[in-house]
């Protein structure tokens, strides 16, 4: 390129290469002469100009001019740092497979960037831009950070930004960043963290954010202000730190707004202190090192699973909700840790089987405990009881255990034939299916005092005079009614009439008796 024909803008911007001044093409220069052509720019970039003497820094510092043309250094060698600040693109700049120092461009107008399988070795700046296109990052590597703060990204209907297996070795800063489309980062490996304070995300109907199998060493940020109009997909994430999503607001009426599947957190997953959802949320299989919380969370999702837990591990479990979650909460197989939870907020359908929890921040008491058993929709399933009955047993409540199995036998009951139901009231109002041992202490009582009065006043005839031996009413109705000792008195002595109906309803009383504590002192044994 000869220097006869560059412009008055362009041959500043030539002079200046060299040292790296920085060239304001705003300043007292026409819209005209504002022009930089992307020929210019290319040629620079790419060694055209003068070869720099001992103690020059060359470097591309523009400011405020209109790169008419394309600007293409697809796989080139850019040894320079390259700043194009408050700059207007006429065409979409092409920097597949190049190798760059760093590239600043904050405040520049573009109608896309296309970049995939770049390589930059410092820093990647698009703050305070505007993309009427989209912004492709795929397989490019980045050293420094990818700095996305305070941008804007239009491209309704399609993958506005893709960032497919991007390596970043620093943070990703995307605070208020404003997108339409898809956000794509897939497979990202990002060395710091990923902060999307403020962004909002819009692609109704469509994913707002794909970040499957991510990989991030720091936090994974959402809060404070971020919004979504769409799916957030986070499953199979690695994330070292923790993820918040404190006072974001996710919209996807009547999907999956979150799907969190698999995500393996090393710090806190926090998913309350105002976080507003309508939609799903998905975290099945996720493994959180620390705190699950749901503390003041708004969750709504009618008609359809609200909160999926499956499988779910952590250590603590906070589902002290803002209200009570519309929808169903699904925690079957999941692993909660110590929980926390509240009667006021507890959904009307959650499900529990196989749950497992090693304490209960607030037992309560069983009766309110069961109450919230009952709310699940699995049908009859004997773990959750035995569970329940478990964690009282660990605080040293024994009677609130037994309540808890007793209902677990009731609620088996219901689902047993007819003829075999029978059995089952005999055992629950005589011992309590043996939770209730004193009640066949009473019943023995009442049944003794009341054979005991009938054969004082009505004594049976000896079988063999001068043989038998002295009635005693009480030794005689204690013989009918405990089967397993003899006192002499019953082979000895036959009642005839009312007395002898009598005893045959004492000897088979006490078979039940037995038969029952029996059953009893085997659960007992079993701690079942």
């Amino acid at each position: 390129m000869r220097l006869d024909e560059l412009g008055a803008a362009e041959r500043l911007l030539w002079n200046s290469f060299l040292q790296g001044t920085a060239v304001d093409v705003r300043d007292g220069t026409s819209s005209a002469e504002c022009a930089i052509r992307a020929d210019v720019i290319e040629a620079l970039l790419l060694g055209a100009g003068a070869d720099p003497a001992p103690g020059d820094r060359p470097a591309l510092r523009l400011t405020g001019a209109r790169i008419a043309g394309s600007l293409d250094l697809r796989f080139a060698e850019i040894a320079v740092p390259v700043v194009l600040a408050d700059c207007r693109f006429d065409e979409v700049p092409l920097l597949q497979g190049a190798r760059l120092r760093e590239l600043v461009l904050p405040g520049s107008s573009l109608p896309g960037l296309a970049a995939d399988m770049a390589q930059i070795e410092g820093r990647l700046v698009l703050s305070r831009c505007h993309l009427t296109g989209p912004l492709i990052l795929n397989r490019a590597e980045i050293h420094g950070d990818l700095d996305l703060r305070d941008t804007v990204v239009t491209a309704p209907g399609s993958e506005a930004i893709s960032a497919v297996h991007v390596a970043v070795g620093g943070d990703v800063l995307c605070t208020n960043l404003a997108v339409q489309g898809e956000f794509r980062v897939s497979g990202a490996s990002i060395d710091g963290e990923f902060d999307l304070e403020g962004a909002s995300l819009s692609n109704p109907e469509g994913n707002a954010l794909d970040a499957y199998h991510v990989q991030i060493t720091e936090d994974f940020t959402f809060h404070p202000g971020f919004r979504a109009e769409g799916r957030i997909i986070l499953s199979g994430a690695v994330v070292s730190a923790a993820i918040g999503f404190c006072g974001a607001v996710l919209n996807n009426a009547g999907d999956v707004a979150l799907d969190a599947v698999d995500v393996h957190v090393t710090r806190n997953f926090d998913l309350g202190r105002g976080l507003a959802v309508n939609g799903g949320i998905q975290l099945d299989g996720s493994n959180i090192g620390t705190q699950l919380s749901f503390r003041d969370i708004t969750l709504t999702h009618p008609g359809e699973t609200a909160l999926s837990l499956r499988m779910t591990q952590a250590r603590e479990t906070d589902l002290r909700t803002q209200r009570p979650i519309d929808g169903t909460v699904d925690a079957r197989n999941a692993h909660l840790g110590t929980l926390y939870d509240t009667p006021d907020t507890w959904p009307a359908d959650i499900r529990l089987a196989e749950t497992t929890y090693d304490a209960l921040a607030s037992p309560l008491a069983a009766a309110e405990r069961l109450d919230w058993l009952r709310r699940g929709t699995d049908g009859y399933v004997p773990q959750p009881y035995e569970q329940l009955a478990a964690a009282y047993r660990r605080l040293g409540h024994e009677d609130e255990a037994r309540t808890v199995l007793l209902a677990k036998q009731r609620h088996r009951r219901a689902t047993l034939p007819p003829h075999i139901r029978v059995w089952g009231y005999i055992q629950d109002t005589t011992v309590g299916y043996g939770y209730r041992p004193l009640r066949a202490g009473l019943w023995l009582m009442a049944l003794l005092a009341c054979g005991a009065i009938f054969f004082a006043v009505h004594s049976p005839a000896p079988l063999e005079a001068g043989k038998a031996p002295p009635f005693n009413a009480v030794f005689y109705t204690l013989d009918l009614l405990v089967p397993i000792i003899t006192f002499g008195q019953e082979a000895a002595f036959a009642p005839r009439g009312i007395g002898q109906w009598l005893a045959y309803g004492l000897t088979a009383a006490g078979w039940v008796l037995a038969t029952t504590v029996t059953a009893g002192i085997s659960r007992a044994i079993s701690r079942q």
